[in-house]
């Protein structure tokens, strides 16, 4: 810029449209400092901007492969040789990416193309390396009847779109997946589960009855029937399968994974705890959800040190499942007469058209044993379909810190203080206790709804149990409720007043 343009700039009062090119010169100061969170954020940003610059994506590939991420990793770095498929740099990083992934042919084919264009480059030595690895007898050998690389990245790309919950792309993906390659079973069992998670449970049992005559003994399908078995609460099915799944011995880390993780959802923990601890012994390092389920079959089959070492794992991994230990609440205390360990009650509640009734549900999902199975489930909760309110309802249950400095966040946590005091006394609910409970809820959904501030939340529990009770009954006291919640009459007469302006027949 000369010095024409300088005092221009300086001179005149210029809008500040960042572009891609900002944000990528921006990121690569982060991680000259070696500050790569902030240098993922930018280069997220650059490639909102500039979705096709060849160079943000390679270096956004690059910083994702150096956090283990080799699958998004290979669908950058593909897309950035389709932009410029003569960039040398671009080419090795396909042939790296892919050898991490296990893709060794096409590792080798860049690995080759990458000597050809630049023999004397920056990543020469390296992609020599990869050429002499991919070639060796015993790696060449694994490729035999593999999926080829382009059903791999397909596969993998299904296998994202499920987990951002995007299950009718999925599906789509999957099918012409299929199509193509008839003979990939791993993509025909991604299928059925992506037609259980969108509510098609025939379709997916008959094309896992589909592999299984094409593919006998297919551990992954037979894995998924026992899910979907599982959570029909078909139980002779489910019976028939598991003693099946019981026989088995595989060979491969990924079938033992899967066996024990199943083993793990449908509660039998002793087999699920032998296979997953069993890799774990020979230094497989897993996923969270590896370390979640080692957990859960640890504590249940009695190995409690394994399992709170495994949580403390998982932790580290993905912090956000602190307050899904398996030791809280203990499921060996379940007893289902209790209202809060009927998971059809609690189902029931959740699914309910009243928003009372569904956060009831949610406040006692924090206190039953079945609150993981229930949340494990593809369907029962969707939380972007979820109302605000039981979006804070439910993030209590799963022991997610609020902001006492909300107003909003502050009156409820009263009401949930509220609610606890009146738990605790009833616990465990009773059916005739769930009637006061839903009364409660009446009154609470209303109230945060005009934001009422629920400022004494021992006063609120005795009101409330005071108009219960005076309701049905003769000769009920506000002395009786004020002296059990340590208050004074002249303060439970006040609180009954508030709490009538939120019952429905009050309403203009």
């Amino acid at each position: 810029m000369d010095k024409k343009s300088k005092k221009v700039f300086k001179e005149n009062i210029i809008s500040f449209l960042p572009t891609g090119e900002y944000y990528y010169k921006k990121a690569l100061d982060e991680l000259q400092k070696e500050k790569y969170e902030k240098a993922h954020k930018y280069l997220k940003r650059a490639i909102d901007l500039s979705p096709d610059d060849p160079v943000i994506l390679m270096q956004y590939a690059i910083l994702q492969m150096e956090l283990d991420k080799f699958d998004v990793a290979h669908e950058l770095l593909r897309h950035a040789y389709t932009v410029n498929p003569s960039d040398p740099e671009i080419v090795f990083f396909l042939a790296e990416v892919n050898a991490h992934i296990g893709n060794f042919m096409d590792a080798n084919r860049f690995a080759k193309k990458y000597l050809e264009m630049n023999i004397n480059g920056e990543y020469t030595e390296d992609a020599m390396e990869i050429v002499d690895f991919t070639e060796q007898e015993d790696v060449l050998s694994l490729q035999v009847d593999a999926p080829s690389s382009e059903a791999l990245f397909l596969q993998e790309k299904s296998r994202r779109l499920m987990e951002q919950g995007k299950f009718p792309e999925a599906v789509e993906l999957l099918e012409d997946i299929i199509t193509q390659y008839p003979d990939f079973w791993a993509a025909f069992n991604n299928l059925a589960l992506a037609y259980f998670y969108i509510g098609e449970e025939e379709q997916a049992k008959a094309l896992l009855h589909e592999v299984l005559r094409e593919n006998r003994g297919n551990i992954h399908a037979l894995c998924n029937l026992a899910v979907i078995y599982y959570y029909e609460k078909n139980t002779e099915e489910l019976e028939e399968i598991t003693e099946f799944l019981s026989k088995i011995n595989p060979y491969f880390i990924e079938h033992r994974y899967k066996l024990g993780a199943t083993f793990a959802l449908i509660g039998k923990y002793e087999q699920a705890f032998k296979w997953l601890r069993s890799l774990q012994r020979k230094g497989f390092e897993g996923d969270p959800g590896f370390y979640f389920w080692l957990s859960h079959s640890a504590y249940f089959s009695g190995h409690e040190e394994v399992a709170k070492s495994a949580w403390n794992t998982l932790l580290k991994l993905d912090p956000e499942k602190a307050g899904f230990e398996p030791w809280l609440p203990h499921i060996k205390d379940l007893d289902e007469s209790q209202m809060e360990n009927q998971k059809e009650f609690i189902l029931e509640k959740l699914q309910n058209q009243h928003v009372s009734e569904r956060i009831l549900g949610f406040y006692l999902l924090g206190k039953s044993a079945h609150r993981q199975e229930i949340i494990s489930h593809p369907k029962w909760i969707v939380v972007e379909e979820l109302t605000t309110m039981e979006k804070l309802f439910l993030a209590n249950s799963l022991g997610h810190s609020f902001n006492e400095k909300s107003v909003a966040e502050k009156a409820f946590l009263r009401a949930i203080a509220a609610t606890d005091l009146l738990y605790e006394k009833h616990k465990p609910l009773e059916q005739s206790a769930t009637f006061l409970f839903q009364m409660w809820f009446v009154l609470v959904e209303r109230a945060l709804k005009k934001a009422y501030g629920f400022k004494n939340p021992r006063a609120l529990a005795a009101a409330t149990e005071y108009m219960f009770e005076s309701s049905r009954k003769k000769n009920v006291t506000k002395k009786q409720y004020a002296e059990e919640y340590g208050i004074t009459t002249s303060t439970l007469t006040k609180y009954v007043n508030e709490l009538m302006q939120f019952l429905p027949l009050f309403d203009a």
